[in-house]
């Protein structure tokens, strides 16, 4: 036997208990067996050709080639097989991946009872949705209930003040916290029966959206309210003559707001103003159905509104956006006025 190969044993001769039965080996085969069997981490690999193996070591590829861990194998995920067309494009792009068995899908998640979990992230965003939709509503019947409500002007008894289809913000906090003054424009519900049919009629379709609106506070209030400004307080005595100056407690008083070309009144009257009541009129008196047109020589009982019939005062126009702006109550109008 010469350095270059080993040789079987004949068949005659009774080989060694110990000694495996090989067959003939080339001292390089005998090289790449050594190699392979020295590293007891080496998984079983397919067979390549030594062209195959020349050509990865002259990409210096270290990737393991061949086969990958078996799928039977618990710890390891499920795979999916490559061709050597897909073996070879990986090795000319000297990809640094390990070759072979590439990673199928992931498994699905499972719960504890074994049942397949699915994405809980559109619930969520549906419940978060709902939580912000709610909470909106809540403080938004808040503030309309405390603080300010939108209305809308029916008619044209306060122009130039106001002119009918106006949005204003009437504030809540008066009378309240703040207590009413002369000249505030103040926006009342209809207790006295002032109108013979609400301000616009709509049909059920149409009612049942909008009312929800306004009892949330999004949608402007007005169908049965009226907008008007305040004259005379409780206990104040107001009466005016055609082609003078209305006057309140005695006190003649310059009024900059009324309707160009209107005089303060058209028939006269003499009134006082009973408790817990209040005396208003429009600022377009010629256009005006106010407590003057509704007091029926009662001396201002039937005229005047009950004050727990006022919504609040009416601070502000916010439509259209050309005619946005506060809305003053001409205190200095009314500052010479002595309390009654």
């Amino acid at each position: 036997m010469n350095d270059r190969q080993f040789r079987l044993p004949r068949k005659d001769s009774k080989p060694e208990t110990n000694d495996a039965v090989t067959g003939a080996l080339s001292r390089a085969d005998l090289k790449r067996l050594k190699a392979n069997t020295q590293d007891s981490s080496v998984q079983q690999t397919d067979a390549i050709s030594a062209d195959e193996l020349d050509e990865l070591r002259r990409h210096g590829q270290r990737e393991q080639v061949g086969r990958l861990p078996r799928p039977q194998d618990p710890d390891v995920s499920a795979t999916e097989s490559i061709s050597r067309e897909q073996l070879a494009e990986l090795t000319k792009r000297g990809e640094p991946n390990q070759v072979g068995r590439l990673p199928g899908p992931a498994a699905p998640r499972k719960s504890r009872f074994g049942r397949e979990k699915k994405s809980s992230r559109p619930r969520s965003l549906l419940r978060e949705l709902g939580i912000v939709v709610a909470i909106a509503l809540v403080l938004s019947v808040l503030v309309k209930t405390f603080l300010v409500q939108p209305f809308w002007i029916p008619s044209g008894s306060m122009e130039n003040t106001l002119v009918r289809g106006d949005r204003v913000v009437v504030s809540k906090l008066t009378p309240g916290p703040f207590d009413l003054k002369r000249g505030d424009v103040v926006v009342f519900s209809d207790d006295e029966n002032w109108l013979e049919s609400p301000n616009v009629e709509r049909s059920a379709i149409a009612n049942a959206i909008v009312k929800p609106l306004q009892f949330v506070g999004l949608y402007p209030e007005g169908d049965d309210h009226l907008i008007k400004r305040l004259i005379g307080l409780p206990g104040d005595s107001v009466s005016c003559v055609p082609g003078e100056r209305m006057k309140i407690n005695g006190q003649p008083v310059s009024e900059p707001y009324l309707y160009s070309g209107d005089e303060a009144c058209d028939e006269p009257f003499d009134i006082v103003v009973p408790q817990g009541r209040a005396w208003v009129m429009g600022d377009h008196r010629s256009g005006s159905s106010d407590s003057r047109a509704h007091d029926e020589e009662s001396g201002g009982l039937e005229g005047s509104i009950p004050i727990d019939s006022i919504t609040g005062r009416a601070v502000a126009i916010v439509w259209p956006l050309d005619r946005m702006g506060g809305l003053s109550n001409f205190s200095s109008t009314f500052d010479k006025v002595p309390n009654s």
